[in-house]
């Protein structure tokens, strides 16, 4: 069986994108009971859509429910886990037994263990399986050889993070933004804490120079890890970034879509190539993490350094008119007549072309695009399709 590719989605936008440029399956919080409940948007018409769009592509919903439950939390439990039961959600996630069991007593959700559990070992995957757990995401702190032991070991499907953001703290068991900015981490408030900027002392001397150190870990990104992982038969590869833009969702999930098939087809090409798609997205400095084993220097983040996207997203397509050769867009940044475009499409075609002409909604010449979600026509001389992406090449 081949793996799953999961991908993070944000809002409903988010999830379509993801599902239509190559994921098998998206992860989304909830308005409640999720640790991005403060910036999810999926109210349950929205989660009803979404899962209506998913299955007709024939592919998977997973609703994230794993926050830390205290008492207060629990109201409203019941009713949530029926709505998501009868929509015809594929699975939650989850990091409590208060969930676990209720989910089990009144549903027929499947359930998979979160990342917040820390699971490390074979037996204790092969507990929660025994408990009706069908999938473990396992911690993000193992290496590749302790991946493998638990894999040839575990009844347990596995889900292992391949791409996205690393906490500084063990599988995300974080308290720092709880003391700094009162907002628990563990229950949907994360305030990235760890992503501010400090002043370093060492025996009271100042040895930071104005507010330049930080304590984050650097980006997961294990492109050469890939066919390691698929060897191992795990079950699902996981991306995070629900937080990220539709550019940075399509863009990466096409990226490790094209990896993964080129791969089982034995089309496999140097990995700079898949590396550098994922560079045109917008990317911290990224690091293999645990996967060689105990992490040094290189995988932390210390300073501002950041790297710069190869390639700017400007828009979307919404409609094209093979007559005119003209597509409409909704404008999502800046450009400029005579810019050189990238059309990014869901079936991995990548086409250039220069911007001849640019019109606003009404078929008026203009020479600026300077209004995000602006309704504009460019020149495209070849058919490009709704939620096509267009990436400005920068010279």
């Amino acid at each position: 069986m081949r793996a799953e590719l999961l991908a993070p989605a944000g809002n409903l936008e988010k999830a379509k994108i993801a599902l239509l440029y190559g994921a098998d399956a998206v992860y989304v919080g909830g308005v409640s009971f999720s640790l991005r409940a403060r910036a999810s948007n999926f109210t349950i018409p929205i989660l009803q859509e979404l899962v209506l769009f998913a299955h007709k592509l024939n592919k998977k919903v997973y609703v994230t429910t794993n926050i830390v439950f205290h008492d207060e939390d629990l109201y409203g439990l019941d009713e949530y886990l029926l709505e998501l039961d009868k929509m015809g959600v594929d699975a939650i996630i989850c990091s409590s037994f208060s969930i676990i069991e209720r989910a089990k007593a009144i549903t027929n959700l499947e359930i998979h263990l979160s990342t917040q559990f820390s699971v490390t070992n074979h037996v204790l995957a092969d507990y929660f399986y025994d408990e009706g757990i069908k999938r473990v995401v396992l911690a993000r702190e193992l290496s590749l050889e302790e991946i493998s032991s638990v894999s040839k070991k575990t009844k347990s499907d596995l889900e292992v993070f391949i791409h996205g953001g690393m906490c500084v703290s063990y599988s995300g068991r974080c308290t720092l933004s709880n003391y700094m900015v009162t907002r628990d981490a563990n229950r949907g408030g994360c305030a990235h804490s760890c992503r501010w900027l400090y002043n370093l002392y060492e025996n009271n001397d100042l040895i930071s120079v104005d507010y330049d150190f930080q304590m984050s870990s650097k980006d997961l990104e294990i492109t050469e890890y890939i066919p390691d992982l698929l060897d191992l038969g795990v079950t699902s590869l996981k991306i995070e970034g629900r937080m990220k833009s539709i550019h940075y969702v399509a863009t990466v999930v096409l990226a490790y879509r094209m990896l993964i098939d080129d791969y089982y087809n034995n089309t496999l090409k140097e990995l700079s190539f898949y590396k550098a798609e994922i560079k045109k997205a917008e990317n911290r400095l990224t690091s293999i993490g645990f996967l060689a084993g105990e992490t040094t220097v290189n995988e932390q983040l210390y300073n501002t350094r950041s790297e710069t996207p190869t390639k700017e997203f400007i828009g979307i397509v919404i409609d094209y008119l093979p007559e005119q050769k003209l597509a409409l867009i909704e404008q999502r940044n800046y450009f400029v007549l005579s810019d050189e475009i990238e059309i990014v499409s869901p079936k991995k075609v990548f086409n250039y072309s220069k911007i001849n002409t640019l019109l606003d909604e009404d078929m008026n010449p203009i020479d600026v695009a300077r209004h995000p979600l602006q309704k504009l026509y460019i020149n495209i001389d070849f058919e490009v399709k709704p939620y096509d992406l267009i990436r400005r090449v920068k010279q």
